[in-house]
């Protein structure tokens, strides 16, 4: 009896910023990822990024493409376990590959780890290519600075260069050479560039590049015991929180303001995302930001399900929730 085939789960990762969600939606309408499912996994408790999708329950959704995505909530290997399960009781649309796009502050090893130690998953899952997206504007600095940057850059198989239209071809060419030595192993493309698709993108196997793994069972990739996060809290000063709004917000004044606060702020500001209803707009406007640079706001078709409010999620360093809420209330007249 010839066993069954494992379904590949390839990792989707990148800085806060990078593009992950973006490069997503450009994979999902390629016909090789149509039967794709995808775990979304954002930091903090607010997410944003799964208004991309159309709700199915309180923990399914329906990508546009039509395939299956699942905001992570809880532990990743409940999520998965729950996600096979729907699927083997005919509760979702079939599907063939699992997609994971994980928090732009993941360390990829403990997401592998999971589908290695469990014995369930490891059973229906085999871990494939690890793709990690890489901001040209901000690269340098956040390897610089960043952790996290090194550890996702040196698992990758496939890297891809997004914004590197913002940045001249010097500086996109000393980059991808710097990526090439931080990890020989990995291919490295600009998202701009022609020659490349979902298939060799997504390959069915990971093995392009060394998978570290933990040194024993019941440690974490840190070689510590296991213990519990604030959702909210990454290290010791990087922190996520929510500010929200539940009139119409002037475009012009959020403007200067956003762009005031990034000023100043900007190295401390990792990532500024949200979702606003903006005086005389009918749709919901989305805005995001990494460090100093915004990118142009975009019309979404429809508001999310719940109330007509503007929310902004941060992703800030070393700075305090305090001050950019008494900004805020401020701006909005709150104050």
């Amino acid at each position: 009896m010839t066993a069954p085939a494992l379904l590949p789960v390839n990792l989707l990762t990148g800085f806060l910023g990078s593009g992950k969600t973006t490069l997503l939606r450009r994979l999902l309408s390629d016909p090789a990822l149509a039967g794709a499912a995808v775990l979304i996994n954002e930091f903090g408790e607010v997410g944003l990024d799964h208004h991309l999708v159309e709700r199915i329950d309180e923990t399914m959704v329906l990508l546009q493409s039509g395939c299956v995505c699942c905001t992570i909530r809880g532990e990743l290997s409940e999520a998965l376990r729950d996600l096979l399960s729907k699927r083997a009781r005919g509760l979702v649309p079939a599907f063939d590959r699992l997609v994971i796009e994980s928090t732009g502050l993941a360390d990829p090893f403990p997401i592998l780890s999971t589908l290695r130690a469990d014995p369930v998953l490891s059973h229906h899952l085999a871990p494939g290519s690890i793709v990690v997206t890489v901001d040209a504007v901000n690269a340098d600095d956040q390897i610089a600075r960043r952790p996290e940057m090194t550890q996702q850059i040196s698992a990758a198989d496939r890297i891809v260069v997004t914004k590197g239209d913002l940045v001249g071809p010097e500086a996109r060419h000393a980059l991808v050479r710097r990526l090439a030595a931080l990890n020989p192993a990995a291919s490295v493309v600009d998202v701009h560039d022609e020659d490349w698709d979902a298939t060799w993108l997504m390959v069915e196997t990971a093995g392009l590049a060394p998978v570290r793994m933990p040194a024993e069972a019941g440690e974490d990739h840190a070689g510590h015991a296991p213990h519990r996060h604030d959702p909210n809290r990454h290290g010791a000063t990087i922190r996520s929180f929510a500010v929200t709004l539940d009139r119409p917000i002037d475009w012009t004044g959020f403007g200067i303001w956003l762009s005031m606060l990034l000023n100043r702020h900007g190295h401390r500001i990792l990532r500024v995302k949200g979702i606003l209803d903006l005086a005389g707009e009918e749709r919901p406007v989305a805005v995001h930001g990494v460090q100093h640079l915004v990118h142009p706001p975009t019309h979404m078709a429809a508001w999310p399900d719940g109330p007509r409010t503007s929310r902004l999620v941060f992703i800030v360093d070393g700075i305090e929730e305090a001050r950019i809420r008494a900004s805020f209330e401020v701006f909005a007249g709150l104050r």
